[in-house]
């Protein structure tokens, strides 16, 4: 009788984890270089009001100006001070002495997007050069699981992701920049002659084709991981245009609604799905001219930031609590979110507890 009772409670152990594995989805989504200063603060007057950065600053002024920090935010990221703030945590006002940073030393793409996706800050990972991965990202990780095998996609507009996810290696698809869109769903095909045919600002396909296909991709496939990584942000920070650095965190906010109320109208994602919105890295801020750079010599340049909204995310809004959290987090609340425990062949940091319960 004891036997069979132990053999029962092993058995219906088994089940509720693979149960609990099997279900929900998760989606990721990144803004490239996104300083939390905007995010927490709204726009920046000094930034708003050199003419240096700006080529239209009353329109700048009276669309995104308020009197207030907390008005300046909610102007420029409406839908994570609204859906977000009221449903789900945002970690990183440094105002609170919440803090995220990177653990990575270097401070810029590549090796922040690797610690995002790997919970592994290897120092060895330290240019951005098209190197294919050496390390498993989670979503890799994720793709070797019961249920989960073809399931697994990434839409990115930089062109180094394939290398950073190392698809031939992991099997995920990864559609970065221009790459085609082979399916002959009627949407997508059409998202593939604009993307040839549209300008390119920043060198590679606008953030609003790689929305337009990750959310077709969804509709059509419905993957249960996708990962969207928007890049307009750092470039044209880069290029000192604060004017469009702006309009292009408001539009992003704007895709990330879009995609949220997609997700929440079909049936398998409904309820059932978990949102992780962050950045690779930060830039500078104390020394106002420094906001167009990142790096390692830039003070600021490792603070970053990160939103979450889902069924199993308590609904916490922006968190106060003085802490100190690390990108290489990430990886394991991911795969938490889903009911695994990431583990590789290298270093994994723990994930964030109060992200999933």
């Amino acid at each position: 009788m004891k036997k069979n009772f132990l053999f029962i409670f092993l058995l219906t152990l088994i089940t509720i984890t693979t149960t609990t594995a099997q279900n929900g989805n998760v989606v990721i989504v990144t803004l490239d270089g996104m300083r939390w200063q905007e995010v927490f603060k709204g726009i920046d007057e000094t930034l708003m009001n050199d003419s240096v950065y700006n080529h239209d600053r009353k329109g700048l002024y009276d669309k995104f100006w308020a009197a207030t920090e907390t008005e300046r935010r909610k102007k420029l990221f409406p839908f994570l001070w609204s859906t977000i703030a009221q449903q789900g945590q945002l970690y990183g006002n440094r105002l609170y002495k919440n803090k995220v940073n990177n653990a990575n030393p270097y401070w810029f793409s590549y090796p922040g997007y690797n610690e995002i996706f790997t919970g592994y800050p290897d120092t060895s990972v330290n240019s951005n050069d098209k190197i294919y991965n050496k390390n498993e990202t989670v979503l890799e990780f994720i793709n070797k699981q019961k249920n989960y095998q073809g399931k697994v996609a990434a839409f990115t507009t930089w062109d180094v992701f394939p290398y950073i996810l190392n698809e031939p290696r992991s099997g995920i698809y990864v559609n970065a920049d221009i790459d085609t869109l082979a399916f002959t769903n009627p949407q997508l095909s059409l998202l593939n002659d604009m993307q040839f045919l549209t300008t390119k600002p920043i060198g590679v396909r606008p953030d609003v084709i790689t929305y337009m296909a990750a959310r077709e991709y969804l509709k059509a496939y419905q993957p249960k991981v996708l990962y969207i990584a928007f890049d307009e942000t750092d470039d044209f920070a880069h290029a000192g245009m604060y004017d469009q650095y702006i309009g292009s965190a408001h539009a992003q906010d704007k895709m990330i609604a879009d995609l949220w109320n997609t997700l929440q109208s079909m049936p398998a994602y409904k309820n059932n799905t978990t949102l992780l919105i962050t950045c690779d890295h930060g830039r500078g801020d104390s020394i106002k001219e420094q906001w167009k750079h990142h790096g390692s010599k830039i003070t600021d340049a490792s603070e970053i930031w990160l939103a979450a909204i889902g069924p199993k995310v308590p609904a916490l809004g922006e968190v106060r609590t003085e802490m100190q959290l690390f990108q290489k987090q990430i990886a394991a609340t991911i795969a938490k979110s889903l009911g695994f425990t990431f583990i590789t062949t290298h270093p994994v940091a723990a994930p964030i507890e109060s992200i999933i319960k």
